[in-house]
Formats: C-alpha cells, sequence, structure tokens
C-alpha cells in the first residue's frame, strides 16, 4: 500500500512458513512448507541505500545510561530501529528492579519454577544455546505477565572432561607441563583459576540474549549446596543397593585415559575401506571398513574354522568361536577346540543362537568378549574367559602375547594381519560398511574394554519413569517422543559413572587399609581396631558428569536439606531441552527425583528439535555452516568468518573446506540483526516434531520487522499527539468505526492465537498470529484506513480512531514482548498509560486475554473487510494492468450482483478509496451500468470492478486481453460441460461433485457474459 507509512518503513519480507490471515496485497503468497529467501528490503527512511555487496554490521554505539538505571526517554525516537541503541541498558535495568527474582515466601500465585540446562563453563553461545534459552526465556516471560510467581533457575555445569582437557591443553601450550608434573592438588587449583576467569563468558552471553534468570540463584555443579547434593545421592543409592562396583564393558578414549559416556561418543559411517587419522599416530592414517576373514586351526585335526573380522587385533583377546546350533557345516565340532595361532591356547567351539546368524558370512563367529559388546553378552551366557589386550593407552599388554606386546593398537592390527599372512591363514579381505565410534572430544576411536567401575542398577528407577508417563503424570511434548522413552528405558542396562579425571566430584567411596593392608569387604565394621592402625584411601576416579546433572531440578533449591526454596518451588514446572538428550539428561532425573525424593522433579517436558543450516546439514565447524549467535546480532565479514576458523582447532585440511562452506552459505558474511530478531526467528522456526533449518537471511527479514514496529509506532506517536490521553478503559466505545471495529476483532484473534499456541506449546502459533497482526493488518490496513480520520483534527471520528490506535499498540506491544523484549520495552515506555496504570514495565504489565478481547469479535465484519481487500487488490491489479502510475488517481465503479452485497459496501466506499489510491468509488444501484470507457476486473460472480480509463488507455489493446480471457474462459465451460455430458457420468459421479460443477458451470457463464459486454465497452469506447 502506498501512504506515509509504507514510505516511511522498510517493506519487510514476507515471513516464511506463516501464511497471513489477512494480506490486502495482489501477490501471491507462497506455500507454507516453503522457505524462500526473503525479499530484499528497501532502505528505511534517513537510511542510505547500501552497495550490493555490503552487509549491516553493528554500529558503534555508546551506552550513558548508569548501569541500573532506567534509560531516559525523553530523547527524540531515532530515525530506524538500531539494535545496539534499543538493546542498552535495559537488561540491567530489569535486574535491578528484581523483576527476575522469585518471592519463595509468596504464596498467592501461582508458580511457574523452571531450570536452565546448564551450559558447560567451558563453552560460549552456539545456536542450540540461542534457540533454547529463547523459548525459555519466552516462556518465562509469558508465565510472568499472566501474573505467576516466576524462578527459572540459572548454573552451568564443571564439564568434567571438557574443562579437564582445555585447561590441560592451556598447561601444556603455556608451561610445556603436563596435570602429572603438577599432581591431582595443583592441578585442581589450576581448573579453580581457569573457571573463575573464564567461566563466566557464557553467562554474560546469556544476558546478552536477554533471559531473565534469577541471578540470585546462580549455581555451579561444583558448589558446595550441590556437592553436598552428589554425596548424599551417591551414599542413599548405595545403602540401597543401586550403586555397585563392577567389572564391564565401558566405551574407552585412549587419548583421554577415561571411560565416556554414550552421549560422548559419536558415529562415523562408512560405506566400505576407508583410511582416516587417528590421535597418536601422527601423519599415519589408519585403515578401517575391511573385513578380513582367517582361520584357526581345530585340534588335533587338519580341518580349519575361518571367521571374519573388521577389529583383527582383537583376535589375541579371542577365547571362543560360536556356530549356529543348526548349522549343519559345523555340528560335528561342537563342544571341540581351535588353537590360537600365535600362543597355543585353546578356544572352544560353542553354540549360540542368539549371537549367530548362520546365513551371515561363514557362520563362524569370534569371540572377544573383554573388547566388544555383542561378544561381552555371549561371554556371560556361556561363562568364557574375558581376556584384556590393551593398557589404557591404547597398547597390546602381555596378555596380548609376544612379538605384539607394547605396539600400539593399530599398528598391532598391520602386524597380527602380516602374522597371520605368513602363516598361510588370511583367507581375505574385502569392504565392509561399518560404524566406528568416535571420541567427541579428541575422535579417538573409542576402544570397549572390561574395566571395574561403579555403576546403578537402572532397571526399577526406569521402570517408575515409564510407568510416569504412561499414567500421564509425567507429559512429554511433542508426544511423538514416547515411544522413544519407552524403548530406551524398557531396554536400559545398567550406567557407568567412573570416569578417569581429576576434575568432578571425587566419588565419596573408600578403600580401608589396616596397618597397611586393604580389607576385602568394602562393607566390613571394624570397630573391633584401633584408629591409629586405620587409614582411608578415596577412590582416585569422579562421578560422570551427568550424575550430578540428574539431581539439578532438586540440587539446585538446597536438598537434601529443607530449604525455603525446595519447599516453595520444587517440584518444578516445566523441563525445556533438545529431544537428543531425552535419556542422558531428561530420563536421568526423573529416575533420581523419584528415587530421592519421591516426587517427579517437574510435570512436563517439552523437547525441541535440532537446529541445522539452511540446507538441513548437521551444524560442524569442519563444514563452515557453524553459527555465533553473537555474528548473527551484530553481523560480521565473511573475512572475520574466515578468520575464526583459522584461529581454532580445526586441522588446515578442514579449514580450507570450511572456507568454501562459508563462502557459498554466507558470500557477504552476516548482516546485523539484533537480538530481538534472533529470538523471534528461532521461535518462529520451532514447530513441534521437526528440525530447523536455519536461513540466516530469514532472520534478517525478522530485523526489517523490526524497524517496521519502531516506524509505525512512531507514526502513530506522531498522530496521538503529545497531548494524547488514552481512556481509563480499553472497551469500545460505540463510536467506532467500520475499519476500527474490524481491526479489535482482529486483534482479539491475535490474542486467542496466541494464547493458544502458549498454552499448547506451538510458538510459531503464537509468532504467526503476532506477526500477522502488526504487519499486515495493523501496519498495511488499518494505518492506512485512519488517514482520512486523522487529518480531521478534533473530529469524534479521529478521537475515535486514535483510541482504537493506542488499544492495538498498547495490547500489540505485549502480546509480541516475551519474544521481543528489548524492543518492545523501548516502545512501550514511549506510549502514554492509561490512567491509574502505574506499571513501571511491559515486563510485568498483564499479558493480554481472550476472555476480554472476545467482545471485539466479529466474524461478519470480517468476511466484509476481507472481500473488501479482494476489491482492493483487483483495482490495484487494474491499474497495473492498464500501465497507470501509482500518483494517478481513476475513478472506480464498483457493480454488485447482489442486493445484500450492495447494501454492505456502500459503508466501504470511503475505505476502498483511501487504500486503492482512487479519487472517487461509486457503488451501482439496481441495474445500472459504468460509463463507456471503463476496463473490468471480474472478483467473481457477484463482484465486478470497473476503471473508467477512457482518454488514458489504448481500446485495442484492451480488447486483446479481454478476448484472450474470454477464450480461456470458454475453453473452460466447453471441458466441463464435456465431461458432464460423458456417458455414466450422471451414476459414477457423486452428487456433492455433480453439484458443483453445476455452480462452476453457472459461474464460468457469468464471467464469460460479463466480459463480452466489456468487450464490447471497449469497441464502443473506441467508435466514440
Amino acid at each position: 500500500m502506498e501512504g506515509q507509512i509504507e514510505k516511511s518503513t522498510e517493506q519487510t519480507a514476507q515471513q516464511p512458513e506463516q501464511k497471513p490471515q489477512q494480506q490486502p496485497k495482489a501477490k501471491k503468497q507462497p506455500a507454507p512448507k516453503k522457505q524462500p529467501a526473503p525479499k530484499k528490503a528497501a532502505p528505511a527512511a534517513g537510511e542510505k541505500k547500501a552497495k550490493k555487496d555490503e552487509i549491516r554490521l553493528k554500529k558503534e554505539f555508546h551506552n550513558t545510561t548508569p548501569k541500573g538505571e532506567k534509560k531516559d526517554m525523553s530523547q527524540p525516537m531515532l530515525n530506524e530501529y538500531d539494535p545496539p541503541a534499543v538493546e542498552a541498558a535495559w537488561y540491567d535495568w530489569w535486574a535491578a528492579q528484581g523483576f527476575f527474582r522469585a518471592d519463595e515466601n509468596d504464596q498467592t500465585k501461582e508458580k511457574f519454577v523452571i531450570v536452565i540446562p546448564p551450559p558447560n563453563v567451558t563453552g560460549s553461545l552456539h545456536m542450540g544455546h540461542a534457540l533454547t534459552n529463547s523459548i525459555q526465556d519466552s516462556l518465562c516471560r509469558w508465565h510472568r505477565m499472566s501474573g505467576k510467581n516466576v524462578l527459572w533457575v540459572p548454573g552451568t555445569d564443571h564439564a568434567g572432561i571438557a574443562t579437564q582437557v582445555v585447561v590441560e591443553k592451556k598447561l601444556k601450550k603455556e608451561r610445556d607441563l603436563s596435570r602429572h608434573d603438577l599432581g591431582r592438588e595443583k592441578f585442581i587449583e589450576e581448573v579453580w583459576r581457569w573457571k573463575n576467569d573464564y567461566g563466566a563468558q557464557i553467562c554474560n552471553q546469556l544476558r546478552r540474549l536477554g533471559s531473565s534468570l534469577d541471578w540470585s540463584r546462580e549455581v555451579f555443579t561444583m558448589d558446595e549446596k550441590l556437592s553436598v547434593a552428589v554425596v548424599e545421592a551417591f551414599v542413599r543409592m548405595y545403602e540401597n543397593g543401586l550403586i555397585y562396583r563392577g567389572t564391564r564393558l565401558v566405551n574407552w578414549c585412549t587419548e583421554l585415559k577415561t571411560a565416556i559416556s554414550d552421549v560422548e561418543v559419536e558415529h562415523k559411517d562408512l560405506k566400505g575401506r576407508h583410511k582416516m587419522k587417528v590421535p597418536g599416530y601422527g601423519k599415519q592414517e589408519v585403515e578401517f571398513g575391511v573385513l578380513t576373514s582367517f582361520a584357526y586351526p581345530i585340534e588335533n585335526s587338519e580341518e580349519q574354522i575361518v571367521v571374519s573380522t573388521t577389529r583383527i587385533e582383537t583376535m589375541l583377546g579371542d577365547t571362543a568361536i560360536a556356530v549356529h546350533p543348526d548349522d549343519e557345516r559345523y555340528k560335528h565340532l561342537h563342544g571341540k577346540f581351535a588353537v590360537h595361532p600365535f600362543n597355543g591356547r585353546r578356544i572352544p567351539i560353542i553354540t549360540d543362537s542368539i549371537l549367530v546368524d548362520k546365513e551371515v558370512g561363514t557362520g563362524a563367529v569370534k569371540i572377544t568378549p573383554a573388547h566388544d559388546p555383542k561378544d561381552y553378552e555371549c561371554g556371560k551366557r556361556h561363562s568364557l574367559e574375558m581376556i584384556n589386550i590393551f593398557t589404557d593407552d591404547g597398547l597390546i599388554n602381555e596378555e596380548g602375547g609376544a612379538p605384539f606386546t607394547g605396539m600400539k593398537r593399530f599398528d598391532a592390527r598391520v602386524a597380527v594381519t602380516q602374522a597371520l599372512e605368513e602363516k598361510g591363514l588370511i583367507r581375505e579381505s574385502q569392504d565392509n560398511p561399518m560404524i566406528i565410534p568416535i571420541c567427541s572430544r579428541t575422535k579417538d576411536v573409542i576402544e570397549p574394554r572390561l574395566k571395574p567401575q561403579w555403576w546403578v542398577r537402572c532397571k526399577g528407577m526406569a521402570d517408575e519413569a515409564v510407568k510416569a508417563v504412561r499414567e500421564k503424570r509425567l507429559e512429554i511434548v511433542p508426544s511423538m517422543h514416547e515411544a522413544v522413552w519407552y524403548r530406551w528405558l524398557e531396554n536400559i542396562q545398567d550406567w557407568c559413572i567412573s570416569r578417569q579425571l581429576w576434575w568432578g566430584h571425587r566419588i565419596p567411596a573408600y578403600l580401608v587399609h589396616i596397618d597397611g593392608q586393604p580389607t576385602p569387604d568394602a562393607k566390613a565394621k571394624h570397630a573391633d581396631v584401633a584408629p591409629e592402625k586405620i587409614k582411608l584411601e578415596q577412590d582416585p576416579d569422579v562421578l560422570d558428569t551427568w550424575f550430578s546433572a540428574g539431581l539439578f531440578p532438586f540440587s539446585v533449591m538446597g536438598w537434601p536439606n529443607e530449604t525455603a526454596d525446595l519447599k516453595a518451588f520444587y517440584p518444578t514446572s516445566l523441563l525445556e531441552t533438545g529431544h537428543d538428550i531425552l535419556f542422558f539428561w531428561v530420563a536421568r532425573m526423573v529416575m533420581m527425583g523419584l528415587n530421592l525424593t519421591g516426587q517427579l522433579p517437574f510435570s512436563q517436558v517439552l523437547l525441541h528439535a535440532m537446529v541445522r543450516d539452511a540446507h538441513g546439514r548437521k551444524m560442524s565447524k569442519s563444514l563452515g555452516n557453524v553459527v555465533d549467535p553473537i555474528d548473527v546480532t551484530e553481523g560480521i565479514r565473511l573475512t572475520d568468518m574466515h578468520q575464526k576458523l583459522r584461529e581454532g582447532n580445526l586441522e588446515a585440511s578442514e579449514v580450507e573446506k570450511a572456507i568454501k562452506g562459508q563462502q557459498k552459505d554466507f558470500p557477504n558474511g552476516i548482516s546485523e540483526c539484533g537480538t530481538d530478531a534472533m529470538r523471534f526467528a528461532l521461535c518462529a522456526y520451532t514447530s513441534q516434531g521437526r528440525d530447523i533449518n536455519l536461513d540466516i537471511n530469514r532472520v534478517v527479514s525478522y530485523r526489517h520487522f523490526c524497524n517496521k514496529l519502531w516506524n509505525a509506532t512512531k507514526f502513530a506517536l506522531m498522530n496521538l499527539g503529545a497531548d494524547y490521553a488514552p481512556l481509563a478503559s480499553p472497551d469500545v466505545t460505540g463510536q467506532e468505526s467500520i475499519m476500527e471495529k474490524w481491526i479489535l476483532s482482529r486483534l482479539h484473534s491475535a490474542v486467542k492465537d496466541a494464547d493458544q499456541g502458549w498454552k499448547s506449546f506451538e510458538l510459531a502459533q503464537c509468532t504467526t498470529a503476532i506477526y500477522n497482526f502488526w504487519l499486515y493488518e495493523l501496519c498495511d490496513v488499518y494505518l492506512e484506513a485512519i488517514k482520512p480520520a486523522m487529518r480531521n483534527k478534533g473530529s469524534p471520528e479521529q478521537k475515535s480512531a486514535q483510541h482504537t490506535l493506542y488499544t492495538c499498540l498498547d495490547y500489540g506491544l505485549k502480546l509480541l514482548h516475551p519474544f521481543m523484549p528489548f524492543v518492545t520495552e523501548e516502545l512501550y515506555q514511549r506510549i502514554p498509560r492509561r490512567p491509574g496504570d502505574n506499571i513501571c514495565s511491559i515486563m510485568v504489565s498483564p499479558y493480554p486475554k481472550p476472555a476480554y478481547t472476545q467482545a471485539w469479535a466479529n466474524e461478519k465484519l470480517e468476511a466484509d473487510v476481507k472481500l473488501a481487500q479482494d476489491i482492493i487488490r483487483a483495482s490495484r491489479a487494474l491499474r497495473a494492468d492498464n500501465g497507470l502510475p501509482p500518483s494517478s488517481k481513476p475513478t472506480f465503479f464498483l457493480e454488485f450482483h447482489s442486493d445484500e452485497l450492495r447494501n454492505t459496501f456502500r459503508g466501504f466506499a470511503p475505505i476502498i478509496l483511501t487504500l486503492s489510491g482512487a479519487s472517487e468509488v461509486n457503488v451501482l444501484e439496481g441495474d445500472a451500468k459504468p460509463p463507456s470507457g471503463c476496463a473490468v476486473n471480474i472478483l467473481n460472480e457477484n463482484v465486478e470492478i470497473h476503471i473508467f480509463l477512457k482518454g488514458l488507455i489504448d481500446p485495442d489493446v484492451e480488447v486483446k486481453k479481454l478476448e484472450k480471457k474470454l477464450g480461456e474462459s470458454t475453453t473452460q465451460l466447453e471441458t466441463l460441460e464435456k465431461k458432464m455430458k460423458a456417458p455414466m457420468y450422471e451414476d459414477k459421479v457423486p452428487a456433492a461433485v455433480k453439484q458443483s460443477n453445476t455452480e462452476r458451470v453457472g459461474k464460468l457463464n457469468q464471467e464469460i457474459e460479463a466480459i463480452k459486454q466489456a468487450i464490447e465497452k471497449f469497441k464502443a469506447m473506441k467508435a466514440n
């Protein structure tokens, strides 16, 4: 639409995936599922036109507001929306006012409590953090505005492995020292020093996102309070028989020299033979994806049995060969022995129908119980010897035997193959697809190993967690993840909680030495032993980080002590996180919460999807598609993105690959978007069950939307005037015009849709409703429609339009605030208050509720305005089709073939005149016809729009256009009539389809007749 608003604001790109409810534009909207790149935005007023290859970067801004004080709103509004200026000072003021703090003594309000998924203290923000915190903060702000006592607990995780690795690298680089050079106590001091120096980084970044966390309750998982909880949990679970010491298979990282959890294991999918670098092997590449077959000699026989393996070095620890009991080929070998070719060990040939598929390979399987999960289970079933052949460093130990002892495991792979070849036992090797387990921290190949560790018995606790979901006491959203919950927990294995690290919660278990000798019974009582003869040696291992994380919802409240916070805020309300840690974190919190507190730690779990790049690829540094949220908020040049890669820890070859990826995806870098636009984009993308393919251009489009808000509010304030005083209530006065009633009805729809979206966790529904109201209804229609009233200074029409405009601003900003906290606060502070409204911040203002706005709903009027918008679009299309410039003010004639429509749209003529840019709009009465010299746009069988063109256009050209349209309509009619005359039409075609076809024939006949009449009019125009 033309006019002051359109000229004074940026052209806002259509919001992908959000189909507008009302949009008075001639251009067709794309299908919701597509994500086209947003249109290029026209420069805002006062903004110089950018060169083609330029991007917008954060401008230098000096915040002059003292920390914690309210920003001075007496200064004029900036000419355009500027994120750094808008975002400055508000967060510190909110915090200083205590808006983030929950009141443990307030029993009058309903509570809403969540805990943050504690980010690693070593970390910095990535888009996953940005998504998580945008969702959580939006929910917290909505609940807070809804009158609840909101507690959002902040915290960071000590991240045992990640933090230890960072500090070890730092020590090595700066002082050429290892942790062993320092010793445990000194090394732990170094880690605490590092944490105190750098650990606040991610919390500061969370503040930059606008996260309204209660910082007075901030925790760190190694704090004394949480450490007390860890010890208490371990002791209780041990005493209840849930924690035990046992030797079982673990994921072993030879670089870290520790067991790691499944969540820290990545899986590399190989299609076949593949060489890759492995830590500790320098430039040498190790070959994977090869299946090698070799023969074992049968004891006291010339016969051999052939087995196959992708890890031939593990044959040094083979303790059995398994065949299927029904495999006729091997029945004569049941109970016999093979002979190990290197050490002569007798290897029993066993039968196992669980492990062996007689149709796969040779039907004979080598069993290495100490180094393979399936073999381990087989070994337990048959009481096989379990021989560990590796050291903690990944070398062949003495059990592996000479000449391989001391070799690196993958060097031994080559040596074993050569030795078997020399003995004539190698049969063949072939490409073999396989999955390689990789340590996410070091990229080392994980080695399954038998190690004595501490374990948690999970079966009983898992059963209770399953029962909670089945009984609907715990709701998982979206519900499709319930299947994953059941599958994991119903097949759960015991949980290894030992880590061979120094940083973390040291396991509170002690070995008792009496007179220097360890006691064999860990539970033995020693009351009769003199204290001086007893010495305690604490277990050197630390607990898996997930153990302390599993206690998080109640340990942050002071459990096991009966604190005020525990009483007031536990159980919490909701746990929101990514679906990828449903098992690793969420399930453990539920199991441990039920076991240790007797209560579910939360009643709902909201799981969001993964953030991927615009092409649907997982974000990876080596692909160059990892996006730093701060780069999105502030903007960054492509050269600076390249430099970040070079300063990272990628290898040179990966850096070059990543640079090419950045050049392709971000040819000019990333344009400044601001925090509000990024938050809104991430929440708008959030659709339950779908991963997020993040297109940065879409985030840029939301910055233009922020500019639209800015200039629309600026325009509104100008038309309200400095002396405007809002009415005491937003209730309607009865003096509202048609368009005022319409915009209030549309505001109710936005309030209702947003309310439903919040309650069902469909945030995209909220953002769509709010976005459409602001952009397509308030800015594009209402602000244009009220211009005539606004020019009539002091009139009742102007005053009524002002009051409605104020209500739209007030409610519209509140609707938007949870998603866009900064710009809405800035604009809210600039609009006047109703009498008696002493609320100092939009953050604590009441959120609009549909129960109040229901009185504004008017479906009939909305349908009429929609038709009016269709007429306006058709009118503008007529202007464009006939080459009339925007400055022209033609006369329109509206012809209705319905008395009801004609009577209704007499009242719409002034609105259509304003929004179509006409000089005159005439509703033709009765059988009256427009004058000759008009072009026509037939909207439907009931509405025709005529534009008076005599003297402005060439009649011959218009006749040709109409004749073409006549031909198309005639062809459609003939095709449809032919179909209706086909044999069996009456018998085979459903009644509803026949009825629809009959109606369509009638409409086409009316259109054809109208086109013929229009052709005659143009011919008459030419004749005259």
